[in-house]
């Protein structure tokens, strides 16, 4: 081999090897991509199962589901609206309130179905002999004030003049004073955990996450930058949501996007105690960090280990003891309400 052909086949390796260093160094700055789609057929058994399981209890609660939240007096201020004759759903729907919400707070109207006996929210094609209003006096926005007692009073009564209805509206100092008194007591008793996901060397893609969480029954969320784990309640809040940037998830190419970092998070007064909420945010955790070669850490940024869980374990037991002593069980429609 002359010396002219020998420089010429050592410099192509040289510059082979450049490509190839470029290549790989390109590809590790770049973020996980997703693997090819596949079908519903080809998911993990123990996934395809758990969606199975999920989807057979809520066919099998779905009928206890659907049945509205009535109001409560434990977290509602309650009006009574007294009427000399029944009334039509028809008319009271025509009548009620454009928006249900005075300030921060939700109200709803209840009637009394004369045929069933049952306090219901008003429907077409029924009478009513009684009606009732409510306010809730306490969620994460704080307790009831006056001005927002104030707008549900003026609703109210228009509403009431409306369908001939006489309210009996409680005191405005006693219901501030319940609300104040009802948000002080939960305050102490809500518990939202979270945990941050950081990448310990290469970056995610939207879709390598969004394939990560898929494996663990996380579907796609209304907001963008959210997946979460429905519950197998129909219509209750998801059990689990894991969230990221959103700017990235609505980028003109999302692939392209870079995450190093999504939160999981629980909302313990939302999911009862019996679907055991922790232990599967526990488990999807672990699972998501060790796919995407990722690192636990709390929100001052330092590791989660094993003991770490035991204690939140703990006192989560407690926690959920002290509101089923107070009738507000993780879970239940009242505890749910308070805690949103």
């Amino acid at each position: 081999m002359s010396l002219t052909l020998a420089l010429t086949v050592l410099g192509a390796l040289v510059l082979a090897a450049l490509i190839a260093h470029g290549w790989w160094s390109a590809r590790r700055a770049s973020p996980r991509q997703a693997d090819a789609p596949v079908s519903a057929e080809r998911l993990e058994p123990a996934f395809a199962e758990v969606l199975a399981a999920q989807d057979d209890t809520a066919e099998r609660r779905a009928p206890l589901a659907r049945r509205q939240a009535r109001l409560d007096a434990l977290i509602d201020a309650i009006v009574p609206l007294s009427l000399e004759a029944p009334v039509s759903g028809e008319l009271v729907l025509a009548h009620a309130p454009a928006t249900r919400r005075a300030g921060s707070k939700a109200f709803a109207i209840e009637g009394l179905n004369a045929a069933s006996g049952d306090w219901e929210q008003p429907a077409a094609g029924q009478r009513y002999s009684e009606l009732q209003a409510g306010v809730q006096l306490a969620n994460r926005s704080g307790a009831l004030n006056e001005i927002e007692y104030s707008e549900f009073v003026h609703k109210l009564q228009a509403f009431a003049e409306s369908v001939g209805a006489l309210p009996d509206f409680p005191d405005m100092l006693d219901v501030v004073a319940r609300g104040r008194e009802l948000d002080g007591f939960a305050g102490p008793l809500d518990a939202q955990l979270t945990l941050r996901l950081v990448a310990r060397s290469v970056a995610w893609s939207v879709g390598y996450v969004q394939q990560c969480a898929a494996r663990q029954g996380l579907v796609s969320g209304a907001v963008a930058g959210r997946l979460v784990l429905p519950s197998a309640e129909e219509g209750a809040p998801p059990v689990l949501v894991l969230e990221f940037d959103a700017q990235a998830a609505l980028a003109d190419d999302p692939q392209v996007a870079a995450l190093r970092e999504v939160t999981l998070g629980l909302d313990v007064p939302q999911t009862p105690a019996a679907a055991e909420p922790f232990p599967v945010w526990h488990k999807v955790a672990h699972a998501l960090a060790e796919a995407m070669d990722a690192e636990l850490v709390d929100d001052a940024g330092k590791p989660v280990v094993l003991h770490a869980f035991d204690a939140i374990g703990k006192d989560l037991a407690q926690l959920y003891a002290a509101l089923e002593s107070h009738d507000l069980a993780a879970g239940s429609p009242a505890a749910r309400r308070l805690f949103s």
